[in-house]
């Protein structure tokens, strides 16, 4: 089974992807670590040093390679994966469940404004620009969030609420 996670940033992918694995015995991946360790650089950094087209261009393959290589997954990708090149075709075409993270825009400011220093996206923002930053971007997104085969609502849920309604989803 390949489990794929979509969503926004601080949405809960590489939390709720290490629970799940661990209790469904699949392989964990999260697709930037996996780039950063196959690269041998930050994203930040290759951001930085090669621009975002040939990051993303790596960010395509690496997925397909992930997903290619692995029988037994659960991958969490990063926010602008699924909308970038024909990523989210990809990730329809090469696994058995696709699962969108949705949270409120109210919720994604909570949880991102507590750690905008790991967020270079948002890192220099104001607090109170964040809804509007968020907004835009969810609204640009949310097309190709909404392809995933499964949906789920996870405002004012922990954890193991959401890992648990998911495993019903896919069990």
């Amino acid at each position: 089974m390949r489990v794929v996670l979509v969503g926004y940033m601080a949405s809960g992918k590489s939390s709720v992807g290490k629970l799940l694995a661990s209790e469904l015995g699949l392989d964990f991946i999260d697709l930037d670590a996996y780039i950063e360790e196959r690269q041998q650089k930050s994203i930040k950094t290759i951001f930085s040093e090669k621009g975002e087209i040939y990051f993303r261009k790596l960010e395509h393959e690496m997925l397909s390679k992930v997903l290619d290589e692995h029988q037994n997954l659960m991958l969490s990708t990063g926010g602008g994966t699924p909308c970038y090149g024909n990523n989210m075709e990809t990730i329809l075409q090469k696994s058995n469940h696709s699962i969108y993270l949705q949270l409120s825009i109210p919720a994604l400011v909570e949880r991102i404004k507590n750690e905008k220093e790991n967020r270079p996206l948002v890192k220099k923002l104001d607090d109170k620009d964040l809804p509007e930053f968020i907004g835009k971007h969810l609204f640009e997104r949310r097309p190709y969030y909404a392809q995933a085969k499964h949906i789920l609502e996870c405002d004012g849920k922990d954890l193991e609420t959401v890992v648990s309604e998911i495993k019903q989803k896919l069990l």
